[in-house]
């Protein structure tokens, strides 16, 4: 058995917490209550029911860390001390059509001596397989006790590349469309499942070659992009630089992939 820390314990208990509910709803998702919040995103009775089990969790274990819920939003706290960031259903929309893919994904964001906050612990949790990713700065990306690493293909022609594509309310449709056009033709297949957290999972686990995203909030993002570095990936913005959360643009792939799909997706946005 592979030991973490005890933040991954706390975690761990959270999203098992809060899974079997979700795994009950989703079940019965046609009596479901559902409502909108913005122009494209639909809420549910069980995003509200995940994050009430998972705020009660992570609350008791460290009642002065501040948390950013998807949901809630920000919940202050210790400044000094990290904060949790949460996303209680990611894959919503799959979630209400009885798609299966969607998951619980939580991370630990730790102020660095620098003034800046780093991510040093992700969980990205799959309810219906059990599969549950972590990953912890410094110590590599797990699918449950097995060591995860990016995919090793070095082609295009042979890379399966996910993305996310702009919908109602979301998105760039026009810059997607040109990055698609420059990408698309080069690679073996691209996929958009519907589930960031679960895309950047994938990568990780090198089921997915590469990744690319626009328009995503921390919590979509924050674990994933951990999972993917600790597994020997590399996540940029669009441009290459160390700027994806500021300009919220997400390229993740191998060390040899990502220098590929970076000119193309720099290219098509000149």
């Amino acid at each position: 058995m592979v030991s973490h820390s005890g933040l991954m314990t706390i975690m761990d208990r959270a999203v098992r917490k809060a899974a079997p509910r979700l795994r009950r709803d989703f079940n019965e998702v046609q009596q479901l209550q559902v409502s909108r919040k913005g122009p494209a995103d639909f809420v549910s009775m069980a995003d509200k029911r995940a994050e009430d089990a998972i705020y009660t969790e992570l609350n008791h274990a460290r009642p002065d860390w501040a948390l950013l819920m998807e949901e809630s939003g920000e919940i202050p706290g210790d400044p000094t001390k990290p904060r949790w960031i949460v996303d209680p259903l990611d894959g919503t929309t799959n979630f209400l059509h009885g798609i299966p893919h969607f998951s619980i994904s939580i991370a630990v964001e730790e102020p660095m001596p620098n003034g800046k906050r780093e991510i040093t612990s992700g969980l990205i949790y799959q309810p219906l397989t059990d599969e549950s990713f972590w990953a912890e700065k410094g110590r590599g990306a797990w699918l449950m006790d097995r060591r995860l690493r990016v995919s090793s293909r070095r082609d295009l022609p042979d890379a399966l590349i996910a993305t996310g594509i702009p919908f109602l309310g979301h998105g760039d449709s026009a810059q997607w469309a040109r990055i698609f056009g420059a990408v698309a033709p080069q690679v073996a297949g691209i996929r958009r499942l519907g589930s960031a957290t679960l895309d950047l999972a994938w990568v990780a686990a090198g089921r997915f070659d590469g990744f690319w995203e626009s328009d995503l909030q921390p919590w979509d993002v924050a674990a994933g992009m951990l999972l993917v570095r600790e597994a020997g990936g590399f996540v940029t913005d669009f441009r290459g630089g160390d700027r994806a959360m500021e300009r919220s643009e997400f390229l993740a792939a191998n060390d040899v992939l990502h220098s590929k799909l970076h000119k193309l997706v720099a290219g098509s946005l000149r």
